[in-house]
């Protein structure tokens, strides 16, 4: 079974190799589905190694690569055209839109798809064993509730200091060389703060942990041939992708910005969102959500702090990566939902009215992409934050105090995953 859906998924990817070492050119709407298809093996693939990688590689060196690699994608596609834009100002807006979209898409859409299905699963697996008992047994008397485990106040301090930053970019305009040294400098002290932790053993499922029972020498091989062969087929699908969804877009007639926002990142992010929706099924949501959270700090630092890097690189000079007004708007509405989330996890609970209404907040934008809606939400987003973080302000020294001590993760469990839960 493992090898089928090896072999399954690398031919997912087989026809965007074949095109891009031919030289073969298609129509933009096919570009897209070929080498979309092409990006999306390669984080399936992606996923598992890294998922099974941890079996062999313990400490601070698994932290790096997995916080790398995991999220490679979606960096590879983002980067190009921050790179692009540095020779050709078009492609300007296009960098700050795919990571806008994909840094909303990670919770508006993955926090509360891990949440509902968390619930969900609960609620089964109660009912199975409760019969035809009262179903408030399922979930419970008071609200549902995700709970997190302590060591997760970790990421979320980091969030929030780098949600707090990212509220002056917007004020200039643009990403300058000082955004990128502190986004990059928070996601280096992140890094460096969880390799404090013990780790204990890895919970894979699915193919990883197929691979993971495999005898040691094939084992990392097989990881290894893993690594290398995903890395290869996102390198040369990044390119053809990214330029197929802007002469897509200009062919039928769609907003570019739109397509770039949406669809990329939507393809990029959809293997995690996956692995973390399995997790929660398997009544393990706070896995789930807690790798999503991981993956936020890592897009929210590591992923804004690069644009600038790119963009020099690929002829911008040392100069600020331009924000239009829309992107303008677009960074600060993502800002925004950024503090929000952190502000409704501030006591590590994420429950189901909570998960629904930035689910709702989030869907609700689609039919009115315009400024004043997305002004409009930007303040909805910070007033209930605010209101929110007022409400908690107990629980906020504990998340700050979090950065400067560590426990081994072993040590911090928190019993189950979901609870019925308490409110404040």
């Amino acid at each position: 079974m493992m090898w089928r859906k090896l072999g399954l998924t690398a031919m997912f990817a087989l026809p965007a190799i074949v095109l891009r070492l031919t030289g073969t050119e298609l129509p933009p709407g096919l570009t897209v589905l070929v080498y979309g298809a092409g990006v999306v093996a390669s984080a399936v693939l992606l996923s598992w190694a890294a998922e099974a990688a941890q079996v062999d590689i313990s400490g601070s060196l698994a932290i790096a690569i997995l916080a790398l690699i995991a999220v490679l994608p979606e960096y590879a596609v983002d980067l190009y055209f921050s790179y692009t834009a540095g020779g050709d100002p078009t492609y300007t807006q296009f960098a700050a839109a795919n990571m806008t979209g994909s840094n909303r898409l990670l919770i508006g859409i993955g926090w509360p798809l891990v949440a509902f299905v968390g619930f969900w699963a609960m609620r089964r697996a109660r009912r199975r064993d409760a019969g035809d008992a009262d179903p408030s047994i399922a979930t419970g008397y008071r609200e549902p509730v995700v709970v997190l485990p302590p060591r997760n106040r970790v990421e979320l301090a980091f969030l929030a200091v780098a949600s707090a930053y990212a509220f002056l970019i917007p004020m200039t305009r643009s990403i300058a060389w000082y955004d990128a040294v502190v986004l990059l400098a928070l996601f280096g002290a992140y890094l460096w703060r969880v390799t404090r932790e013990g780790r204990g053993e890895p919970d894979l499922i699915g193919v990883a942990a197929d691979i993971a029972l495999l005898p040691q020498r094939q084992r990392r091989v097989l990881v290894t041939g893993l690594f290398v062969a995903a890395a290869a087929i996102v390198v040369m699908a990044a390119k053809p992708f990214a330029d197929g969804l802007v002469q897509t877009g200009e062919t039928l007639g769609i907003d570019q910005f739109l397509l770039v926002q949406w669809l990329a990142p939507l393809s990029s992010e959809a293997p995690e969102l996956i692995v973390a929706t399995i997790f929660a099924w398997r009544l393990h949501a706070a896995e789930g959500l807690g790798m999503l959270l991981s993956a936020k700090v890592n897009q929210w630092t590591l992923l804004v702090g690069s644009l600038w890097v790119a963009y020099t690189l690929g002829g911008g000079g040392g100069a600020p990566l331009p924000l239009d007004g829309r992107q303008t708007e677009e960074f600060l509405l993502t800002s925004a939902q950024a503090l929000l989330a952190f502000a409704v996890l501030a006591d590590l609970r994420f429950g189901l009215w909570e998960a629904a209404a930035i689910f709702g907040l989030f869907v609700l934008q689609f039919p009115f992409p315009t400024t004043e809606v997305r002004l409009v939400f930007s303040a909805v987003y910070i007033v209930v934050a605010v209101a929110l973080l007022v409400r908690r302000r107990r629980y906020l020294p504990g998340i700050f105090a979090s950065i400067g001590r560590w426990e081994r993760r072993s040590e911090t469990a928190t019993g189950p995953v979901v609870s019925a839960g308490a409110e404040d």
